[in-house]
């Protein structure tokens, strides 16, 4: 985790010395708001992120021509906060501006359009309307497949996107060969307790499930849980999740005593990490109530 405050009181010091000496719209003043927007982004501050990411938007629309590759950068950066506030349309608009500089500035095969596409698929992977996702990220695969080495995690998170999908219209051979894809090039290029590693085994193990290949299912989501048990605190929400998929599978292979314990660790987990009514917790409470008549 970064040191946000201290970054901020430097960013700050920069952006006052900027005041005093260069003009107001100097494209330096632009890049200082830019990076205080980031810090607060960082910290989940998005009302401060977007107020600072809004007047480096408006000091580079006033120095920069329309298609500088900084204010593809500013639309990008508040599509970004929109899309954690869950505004997919105002995060979509901001993506699309992005988008349409860099298609207007950058070569076909850059790098940047390939973080455009691959936005915009996550707001209508987000939104439901799965053949736009689809579309969207194999356009940034395509890209990253000319501009980045084979083995590069870029390459990995777009396989594991397009496994997402695949997965939620049902389509679980092509999930699961994108997602196996993906967990081939992380092998590759990352450490052995990375979270994108979690990830990949979580996905895989959700694919099985879904095809109803519980023991399948229960190998990937194990070895998920155990990255997450390495590299996390132990009151981690992702620990509450790989407890609950545990015990779902176990649930539904009719082995109730084990679905119990790892039902009882999902809550436990969730006491800790979630508000007391958040939806997530109040499931994990019904599995565990579940279960208890069973026993």
């Amino acid at each position: 985790m970064g040191d946000y405050p201290k970054a901020f009181s430097y960013y700050e010091k920069a952006l006052k010395i900027q005041q005093q000496s260069l003009p107001h719209n100097h494209p330096d003043l632009g890049a200082s708001y830019n990076n205080i927007g980031n810090v607060y982004k960082n910290m989940d501050d998005y009302p401060k992120a977007l107020s600072y990411y809004e007047k480096a938007l408006t000091i580079r629309q006033q120095s920069f021509s329309s298609n500088h590759p900084d204010l593809a950068m500013s639309y990008n950066n508040i599509g970004n906060v929109y899309y954690r506030k869950s505004d997919y349309s105002k995060a979509l608009s901001y993506y699309e501006k992005a988008l349409a500089v860099r298609q207007q500035s950058l070569p076909s095969s850059h790098p940047d359009l390939a973080m455009s596409y691959n936005n915009i698929g996550l707001v209508y992977y987000d939104t439901g309307d799965y053949s736009k996702a689809l579309s969207y990220y194999e356009k940034a695969l395509a890209i990253q497949q000319q501009s980045l080495p084979s083995t590069h995690p870029s390459l990995g998170a777009s396989y594991n996107n397009i496994g997402n999908v695949y997965d939620s219209m049902g389509d679980y051979s092509n999930a699961l060969l994108s997602h196996e894809k993906a967990l081939a090039i992380r092998q590759q290029s990352l450490p052995s307790n990375h979270p994108d590693f979690a990830t990949s085994y979580n996905n895989i193990g959700s694919v099985y499930y879904n095809m109803g290949d519980y023991s399948n299912a229960l190998s990937f989501y194990e070895k998920d849980l155990a990255i997450g048990q390495q590299s996390l605190p132990s009151n981690h929400l992702d620990l509450g999740i790989s407890y609950n998929n545990i015990g779902v599978v176990y649930k539904n292979m009719s082995n109730y005593s084990k679905a119990h314990s790892f039902f009882e660790r999902a809550v436990q987990n969730g006491q800790l990490s979630l508000p007391i009514n958040h939806p997530d917790l109040q499931k994990w409470r019904e599995n565990l109530e579940i279960v208890k008549k069973k026993l």
